[in-house]
């Protein structure tokens, strides 16, 4: 290749190199030129909706605090603190195993204590409560003169049964803490605080068998409390949940019967 050659397709190269720097510069000028706005910056950021800009990755102002009540609990009763001064058996002594309650919580209302987070807050609401306590099958309680509560011998029959059933309102008030595991919706919590009863009903029941089936109900309030109050302690993960309540208020009114604690303890059956 001859000189004049060579200096050609340099001054050809650098020429090119040149007019491609300089269109370049030009376009990102146009580009990226910065148009600047009169407006108040706080009147700007004013509009932005966080919301949206969170809107396809995980976002604490709508994820609510959300407790746990609702739903069907099923547990074991027993008593505590058995005082049976004045009488000559222990006739509530009740068999635990078939001595059940039964919560239907239906209203549940969740206040989160925290401004940007969702682990810790108040949980209330209402629900039912159903108390059945079993006693032995040839006694039963009656109520005498002065409201005294006294056990009453029954007539042995085939499969007899005795009970003391008992149904009240139930309004917590619990104090929750959740603790997010492996996954952020999978949360160990525990919740504990303080739960109010009012009686809404009670009675005896007796099933026994003669030629058929008989069964004699006797409503009654028995000098059971209608308010009553004590401790709940609520704790689970995923689908175990436990429960366990014990009531302040004895079963029966002072001086009316034998002093027992009720204590009761379960597992949820379904969450609402």
């Amino acid at each position: 290749m001859s000189s004049i050659t060579k200096k050609y397709f340099a001054t050809l190269f650098v020429t090119t190199i040149m007019f491609a720097t300089t269109f370049i510069s030009v376009f990102a000028q146009e580009t990226d030129t910065i148009v600047p706005i009169n407006e108040n910056p706080e009147k700007i950021l004013r509009k932005i909706d966080i919301r949206g800009i969170t809107r396809n990755g995980f976002n604490f102002w709508q994820d609510k605090f959300a407790g746990h009540w609702a739903g069907i609990d099923f547990g074991f009763n027993t008593f505590f603190n058995n005082d049976y001064t004045g009488y000559e058996t222990e006739f509530m002594d009740n068999d635990i195993l078939r001595s059940n309650s039964i919560y239907v919580n239906v209203i549940q209302q969740s206040i989160g204590f925290q401004h940007n987070r969702n682990t810790i807050g108040l949980v209330t609401g209402l629900g039912v409560h159903f108390q059945n306590y079993r006693l032995d099958p040839n006694t039963t309680i009656e109520r005498i003169s002065n409201d005294i509560i006294v056990p009453k011998e029954l007539d042995n029959h085939d499969n007899q049964k005795s009970k003391l059933n008992i149904f009240s309102l139930t309004l917590p008030v619990l104090a929750e803490f959740q603790i997010p595991i492996n996954n952020y919706k999978n949360r160990l919590y525990l919740s504990t605080g303080l739960f109010m009863s009012y009686r809404l009903g009670s009675h005896t029941k007796i099933k026994y068998k003669t030629d058929k089936k008989q069964k004699l109900k006797a409503p009654d309030h028995y000098s059971l409390h209608n308010f009553k109050y004590g401790f709940m302690f609520r704790a689970g993960y995923r689908w175990i949940n436990v429960f366990a309540s014990y009531e302040f208020t004895p079963l029966f009114k002072d001086g009316k019967g034998p002093e027992l604690t009720p204590f009761t303890f379960g597992f949820t059956l379904l969450q609402f």
